[in-house]
């Protein structure tokens, strides 16, 4: 573990990527039995090391309590190990994040665009995406 901190009355758990797996069992199998998993979200951070700051919601079913394991991909390639063989719901969550933020997930079973079309080119969260667009063209104006 590299952080843990309680705010709102939520824990969060901050973990250095190569321990995700672990961490993820030990909060599954654990006393708490965190089974479920609400959600897969990722944070663009370009001048922090880490740059993409992963966060892993659960939930306990069994006690209701809530906690957030978090940990940072990497800047340059941004890479993690899947957590699906923990959670199988993460398979989409962790393909939206791929296709979003292009955050390579290892031991994914279809690691691939979930939103954008398949020749996409980029990912389009990122904070140093170009952004563009068509001109609008007013044809009613006078």
């Amino acid at each position: 573990m590299v952080q843990e901190f309680e705010d709102h009355g939520e824990l969060t758990v901050e973990v250095r990527a190569d321990r995700i797996l672990e961490a993820a069992r030990a909060l599954k199998n654990g006393p708490s039995q965190f089974t479920l998993l609400s959600g897969v979200t990722c944070a663009d951070f370009p001048d922090e090391p880490g740059r993409f700051r992963l966060a892993y919601h659960l939930r306990s079913v069994q006690t209701g309590g809530r906690v957030r394991l978090r940990a940072w991909a990497g800047g340059l390639d941004p890479q993690i190990d899947s957590v699906t063989s923990v959670w199988p719901g993460a398979d989409w969550q962790e393909r939206e994040v791929f296709d979003q933020f292009g955050v390579r997930f290892h031991g994914h079973p279809d690691l691939c665009r979930i939103l954008n079309p398949l020749d996409w080119d980029g990912h389009p969260l990122r904070r140093d995406y170009p952004i563009g667009g068509e001109e609008v063209q007013f044809t009613d104006a006078v």
